[in-house]
């Protein structure tokens, strides 16, 4: 199945991905209202669009007391079930990444569909920073945290405390082949 690819090295934080997003999921240019966000990086100059993993796991799905949450078969896109929904917001905090939001408006959470297969955000994105294809869901993440570890890297030194505890946790992680 076909899923949005992330690649945080391209985006330059232009934030058309949220306005095309909150357009078709809302019919408003109104960013505060997309499914997706791009985080902002200060201290590296840096951008990384996010939006649902669609996770094989999906916590959210499994969170949700009443299963307003199903699989739509053409796209594999988790999708919220309006129509079943309660409004618990149970699922948005099961989400551990963060991207299962609450509409205070309608009562109802609501998430990332992939546009039913057509995402808003792939095709608005100018320098394809969000590509829409056969991708395995989150392998982008250890080569963005890797660019990320690195500038702070450069900017703090291997000095810092913090730095020192992430190598001896990352020498423990190898050894465990964990």
């Amino acid at each position: 199945m076909k899923q949005l690819r992330i690649v945080p090295e391209k985006c330059t934080g232009c934030m058309q991905c949220e306005l095309a997003c909150s357009w078709v999921q809302t019919g408003m240019f109104q960013p505060s209202r997309s499914l997706i966000r791009v985080k902002i990086f200060d201290e590296q100059a840096a951008y990384a669009p996010y939006t649902c993993f669609q996770c094989d796991e999906a916590w959210c799905m499994t969170a949700c007391p009443v299963n307003a949450i199903a699989i739509n078969v053409d796209t594999g896109a988790k999708v919220v079930l309006d129509t079943v929904c309660v409004g618990c917001a149970v699922c948005t905090i099961a989400c551990p990444f963060g991207t299962v939001f609450y509409n205070p408006s309608t009562q109802k959470a609501f998430k990332c569909d992939l546009c039913s297969g057509d995402p808003a955000c792939a095709k608005s994105c100018p320098t394809a920073a969000i590509v829409y294809e056969e991708v395995t869901p989150g392998e982008w993440l250890p080569a963005w945290a890797e660019v990320i570890n690195g500038n702070y890297l450069e900017a703090f030194g291997n000095g810092a405390p913090y730095t020192k505890q992430h190598d001896n946790i990352a020498a423990e992680i190898g050894k465990t082949g964990g």
